[in-house]
């Protein structure tokens, strides 16, 4: 972790309260600070296989990166209350709901790249080109096999279904992978029917927790027997132990396909380096889409990249994902919050 990271990690919560006045403190980028220019400055909300690709990334261009670590929220925050003296030239997050928001306040400039747009599908992209996602996660349906049969699980919908009472472990509302997910089924299905389903997971009984660890965990222990969370996170304790006992099942298929989410980038409004931001998200859609995503066991948004051999041979790369546009489901994180409020879910 570069010193600049380490220093935001110790002073985040001070730095949440004084973000007005808050400014990027100097420090090494990977490889060190550079004074020429040729350094692009990241602000990323996403913690995981960044290091790994800045460093791949600078050892191929000769471009230095200097990278800052933090809740998305608040670094939106910082980049709105520096304004035109922000440091960032890039915004990297997590969710298209953060993405959309900080299209929303105006934190991006349009990048135009012929490169970018041949290597991310449409549906992947902001359509203004404000950003771009970079790698792709999937929020399906995880179980307990000793418990239940795949057979018996179908969709996101039939969650709601009265015989699953009891028996369901999900994520708080609070999540931006939960808000997402409840935002994608006002896109397919409208505010009422959204509203009817989420109704029927908080009438299950539903268990929520913290954190998709959390819903594994309990799976595995046999304190619920299905859920709904990332694939990378199953991926993760396979990585670990490969007889875990949680599997999961691609959701939705024989309809619209598995809800999918991205983690991805933009250029910043005021960027000083506009240039090397786009040279830097055009490398991780591109060159380096591979080591961007393999480390945190993610489907990448380039669909001419390969997906690593670990979700390869556990849940494999033929099934059907759900093509709705990231920037869709995105733009209607608001609405999935008052949803899940009004529906009682926590």
């Amino acid at each position: 972790m570069t010193t600049l990271a380490r220093a935001w990690t110790r002073k985040r919560a001070a730095l949440a309260a004084t973000l007005a006045v808050a400014a990027l403190a100097s420090g090494c980028g990977i490889g060190g600070a550079s004074d020429d220019g040729d350094t692009v400055r990241v602000y990323t909300g996403r913690h995981y296989g960044v290091e790994h690709a800045f460093a791949q990334f600078t050892e191929e261009t000769g471009i230095e990166v200097d990278f800052l670590f933090g809740n998305d929220a608040e670094l939106r925050e910082r980049i709105e209350a520096e304004g035109e003296d922000t440091q960032a030239d890039v915004y990297m997050t997590v969710d298209a709901g953060n993405l959309a928001v900080g299209a929303e306040q105006g934190m991006f400039q349009p990048t135009d790249s012929e490169a970018i747009d041949a290597a991310i599908p449409a549906n992947l992209r902001d359509p203004e080109g404000l950003w771009f996602g970079l790698s792709v996660r999937a929020r399906t349906i995880v179980y307990n096999p000793a418990e239940v049969s795949p057979d018996e699980l179908s969709t996101y919908e039939d969650l709601a279904d009265p015989r699953w009472k009891g028996r369901l472990c999900m994520r708080n509302s609070p999540n931006v992978y939960t808000q997402s997910l409840v935002a994608s089924l006002i896109a397919h299905h409208g505010y009422d029917e959204a509203l009817r389903v989420v109704k029927g997971w908080v009438g299950n009984d539903t268990d929520i927790m913290a954190t998709d660890v959390l819903i594994l965990e309990a799976i595995s222990q046999g304190a619920c027997d299905v859920g709904i969370t990332n694939h990378y996170y199953l991926a993760r304790e396979y990585a670990e132990d490969p007889e875990f006992p949680v599997e999961l099942v691609w959701a939705n298929q024989a309809d619209r396909g598995v809800h999918m989410n991205v983690s991805g980038a933009g250029v910043a409004r005021h960027a000083d380096n506009p240039e090397l931001g786009r040279q830097l998200i055009e490398w991780l859609a591109t060159d380096g889409q591979g080591i961007f995503v393999d480390g945190n066991h993610e489907y990448p948004a380039n669909p001419e990249v390969p997906a690593e051999p670990l979700i390869t041979e556990r849940f494999g790369t033929d099934f059907r994902r759900d093509d709705l546009a990231a920037a869709t489901f995105g733009g209607l994180n608001a609405d999935a919050i008052r949803l899940m409020d009004e529906a009682g879910y926590a």
